[in-house]
């Protein structure tokens, strides 16, 4: 019976301790922040000023033909302080977003 309890306390403290660990990696890993979106009726743009890492912009239309559907232009990946541009077609915007890595 202790022997059971030891290896379970043994093996919650192990979990406990790599839990730690990874979160201490995952903040020290900064993502882009202070990131701003621009964009027009046919192009999109994302600068990101803080942090480190990189980020893409990506914009979302809708094709006039309901059967052709959606079209996803995006950028290149670019680093903090750098611009991320990707031109698009010229039609009803969905969504314009950014995704980042650290």
């Amino acid at each position: 019976m202790k022997a059971r309890r030891l290896a379970t306390v043994v093996s919650l403290s192990a979990v406990l301790t790599a839990g730690s660990v990874v979160g201490m990696v995952s903040s020290a890993a900064a993502a882009p922040t202070n990131c701003t979106i621009t964009y027009g009726s046919n192009w999109a743009q994302s600068l990101c000023t803080g942090g480190t890492g990189q980020h893409r912009i990506h914009m979302i239309q809708r094709h006039f033909l309901p059967e052709v559907g959606l079209i996803a232009c995006q950028g290149p990946w670019a680093n903090v302080g750098q611009v991320s541009y990707t031109p698009c077609a010229n039609h009803a915007i969905v969504n314009v977003f950014i995704t980042t890595q650290g």
